[in-house]
């Protein structure tokens, strides 16, 4: 059976396939008898990064800084955004009317980071790869159970898997079928979200490497999430740092491992281990804990537990500046008048 493939109109072949501009995610605060809105936690609070079509963007930061409402706030899976835009292939996602975001969606999936609780117990895999397909008729009914093979079969399962369920297979395999749920729609862009976390060391490799067999055989494009910086080496084009709702810092992997700029990223990369048991590592230690998000510092954020912090840090918020070609920060310390 032939293959799927990503056909894309003139519009649609521009250079980046994602743009995000002052991304806002703002949940309200219920509190008192009638349950009126006493705040809002600022779980996104202005991200803004362009995405190369085929290509790879990680996004790094702390439990708790947003980097997976970010994901879900781009694919339309958090209600309504507060503030920003999000153009996919040029089109605004939030201006499409319910039936023209049912046919957007097969362009836009998501990979979640517990495979085991995104998939239903009372579904064989061969349904919950296929149920979509069928939802959005993709292929014609004859051709449906030869292509739900072939999805499989790219993702490293085999034919009889179909009639198994979840809970009979192991993690790894899990997320196989995750990845194979989320490729069946012949997707141009995945949020893949830390769809490695739950997975042994060796397993992880497996799971990495079959993603970049993907993008490459199909010329995906990922939003890959994760904690792990070194994951984020491996498989990264371009990095961008989350601290508190903001993209502190972004820019081509290379760049930011060669050169971290803000403050936050170098104590981020400090804590990365290195195999080797002589080795002297020059170990930053922020102090305090990440504040709340609900009630977030003036100026700065990261000023709280910044060793580099100013007077202006505390009152003053930090525009982006591009330090070097494709490399951006947010940080007084590189202030044109410093």
């Amino acid at each position: 059976m032939e293959e799927l493939k990503n056909v894309n109109t003139p519009e649609e072949q521009s250079e980046y396939i994602l743009e995000v501009k002052n991304l806002k995610k703002h949940f309200p605060i219920k509190g008192g008898f009638i349950s009126r809105t006493v705040g809002h936690v600022k779980a996104v609070d202005g991200v803004s990064f362009k995405l190369k079509r085929g290509t790879t963007m990680g996004l790094v930061g702390e439990s708790g800084c947003g980097k997976t409402t970010t994901g879900r706030v781009i694919l339309r899976l958090s209600g309504e955004k507060t503030e920003g835009e999000v153009l996919f292939n040029g089109q605004e996602v939030y201006d499409l009317s319910a039936k023209e975001m049912r046919a957007m969606r097969p362009k836009m999936q998501i990979i979640y980071q517990d495979p085991f609780s995104s998939l239903s117990p009372r579904l064989p895999v061969g349904e919950i790869i296929g149920e979509a397909v069928r939802e959005h008729n993709l292929v014609p009914p004859e051709e449906f159970e030869d292509y739900i093979d072939s999805v499989m079969d790219d993702c490293g399962l085999q034919p009889f898997h179909k009639d198994r369920y979840p809970h009979e297979f192991s993690g790894g395999q899990r997320q196989r079928i995750c990845i194979a749920r989320a490729l069946a729609l012949n997707p141009e862009f995945i949020v893949c979200d830390e769809p490695v976390s739950a997975l042994d060391v060796s397993i992880q490799a497996q799971i990495i490497n079959l993603l970049k067999e993907l993008q490459e055989k199909r010329n995906l494009t990922y939003l890959f999430i994760s904690h792990d910086l070194s994951v984020v080496e491996h498989i990264s084009d371009t990095v961008g740092v989350m601290y508190l709702g903001n993209l502190v810092e972004y820019g081509e992997t290379e760049d930011i491992f060669r050169n971290p700029l803000h403050p936050y990223t170098k104590a981020l990369f400090s804590a990365i281990p290195v195999p080797d048991p002589n080795a002297k590592m020059d170990r930053i230690v922020l102090e305090g804990s990440i504040p709340s998000p609900a009630n977030p510092p003036k100026g700065c954020k990261f000023h709280t537990r910044c060793a580099n912090c100013m007077e202006r840090c505390k009152v003053e918020e930090p525009v982006q500046r591009e330090i070097e070609p494709g490399h951006f920060v947010v940080c007084h310390l590189y202030d044109e008048e410093k």
